[in-house]
């Protein structure tokens, strides 16, 4: 198997038809018109940085492809890998002359058009949209999907029938989202943002520029060759871009392997947060876990949907467990967020009875009424009556059968459960939550608590003002 540099390249060259001298005429004349530094190029850089900057600051991935379509930093990117092989310097200064003034022209409007929309009172990157987040963590994958489209665009350029595959390749390779994402990271002073959106953008150049150059060698395109022009028949600039692609290659397999080890950490925490809290409450819920360590302790937010509120010596018990099976220092905080649980076909109560207390209007039939009477001990004494009565009272009471009752008046934002009136919280009990009212109140301070059973069998004392009556 021959191996040699020249054997491999005329080996991949044997896959392609080599173009017509005519036509690497026109691909060179089209780039040099494509890549010159003039009102329509500027003009197109100016509206495709507005529309990809608005894109990732509103979080809109249609937008965003509006603005790939736009750009037009792909033409001036393949002119070099074209001049360098045929060795048309001319057109080399002038791409490149139009590439640097594209770059420093889109990340410096970026950055204008970010800072005006921090000032603007629309609530805008606050929090960091996903689409700019994305974009600040390159990985190999990124280096491949560049390569496979630098190849795609220089192919495409070079056969006249495949034009229309262009806007795809555009699309592919992101050119412009990465700088205006650059802009957008220097206008909030993150440098992590502007770092890694850089990173990304330098990866896509060098890659697209490889692949150009390769691509472009085996169709044809041939440099006149002096001494030292060359390595065993190879263009020089084509070893240059190769060295480039390998340098970038390094940072992302090393961000590469952070990320992963990162992903399996957070998947570990994950699974211990799962088995040493979610499991040990009935009925919960996880909803996010907020992780931020570094040298030091870890700090660590578990945020649950639960009915019942864990007792303090719970979460230290908790804090102690998960820090042993991560073997991390542990800075713990639990968030609980009260969660009610209803199934129309399982009603609250087993026996839903509500006693509204004696009538206010004359009564005939014969009735065994108990009347709590306000001498120091309460006597039950039968009666009958056969003439029309009526009791002088305008407040429910409550019996000794649980009656149905509901948690309001707290302003949503719920009420405490006690184990004694006015004492330990045991629990809590939101807006509108279902609750049995017991037959036991006490009188504290002017205060008057009831004795209350909620959905999951807890009682505890309630103030009587934030309970009401179901119909």
């Amino acid at each position: 198997m021959n191996l040699h540099p020249n054997g491999i390249l005329s080996r991949l060259a044997s896959f392609m038809t080599p173009i017509t001298r005519q036509r690497r005429s026109e691909v060179i004349e089209q780039l040099d018109k494509a890549s010159s530094p003039g009102f329509d190029f500027f003009l197109f850089v100016f509206l495709s940085c507005i529309i990809a900057t608005f894109g990732l600051i509103t979080n809109s991935v249609a937008v965003i492809i509006g603005a790939m379509l736009v750009a037009p930093l792909m033409s001036p990117i393949l002119a070099i890998s074209m001049a360098s092989v045929a060795g048309e310097g001319r057109v080399f200064q002038r791409a490149l002359l139009a590439l640097i003034e594209g770059v420093v022209l889109a990340v410096i409007l970026s950055f204008i058009v970010s800072w005006i929309t921090q000032q603007l009172p629309f609530g805008v990157l606050h929090e960091l949209p996903s689409e700019v987040s994305s974009r600040t963590q390159p990985t190999p994958i990124d280096l491949g999907i560049a390569l496979a489209g630098g190849v795609a665009a220089a192919y495409a350029l070079a056969q006249p029938h495949l034009s229309a595959a262009l806007p795809g390749v555009a699309i592919a390779t992101a050119l412009m989202p990465p700088l205006c994402t650059i802009g957008i990271g220097i206008s909030l002073s993150n440098q992590k943002v502007a770092l890694g959106a850089s990173l990304l953008f330098a990866t896509n150049l060098v890659a697209i520029l490889f692949a150009g150059i390769l691509v472009f060698v085996l169709l044809g395109f041939r440099p006149i060759v002096r001494n030292g022009g060359s390595w065993f028949n190879i263009p020089r600039s084509l070893v240059i871009s190769a060295i480039l692609v390998l340098i970038v290659t390094i940072p992302l397999i090393v961000l590469t392997l952070r990320f992963v080890n990162d992903a399996r950490f957070q998947q570990q925490v994950r699974q211990v947060v799962d088995e040493v809290i979610i499991q040990d409450i009935p009925d919960s819920q996880l909803v996010s876990i907020d992780l931020n360590g570094g040298t030091g302790p870890l700090s660590l937010q578990v945020t649950v949907r639960a009915a019942r509120q864990p007792s303090y010596g719970q979460v230290l018990e908790w804090q102690k467990d998960i820090a042993s099976r991560l073997q991390r220092e542990l800075a713990f905080q639990l968030v609980v967020v009260p969660a009610t649980k209803l199934d129309p076909l399982i009603p609250p109560t087993p026996t839903p009875t509500f006693t509204p207390g004696p009538s206010p209007s004359p009564t005939i039939t014969p009735t065994r009424t108990r009347t709590p009477t306000p001498v120091p001990t309460q006597t039950l004494t039968p009666t009958i009556t056969s003439t029309p009565t009526e009791t002088p009272t305008s407040t429910p009471t409550f019996t000794s059968t649980p009656a149905a009752g509901f948690i309001t008046g707290t302003g949503g934002k719920g009420v405490a459960l006690r184990a004694t009136p006015a004492g330990r919280i045991v629990g809590f009990l939101p807006e509108r939550a279902p609750v049995q009212i017991l037959y036991e109140r006490q009188i504290i301070n002017n205060a008057e608590w009831l004795l209350v059973r909620d959905l999951i069998g807890r009682e505890g004392w309630v103030l009587a003002q934030f309970v009401g009556l179901r119909p």
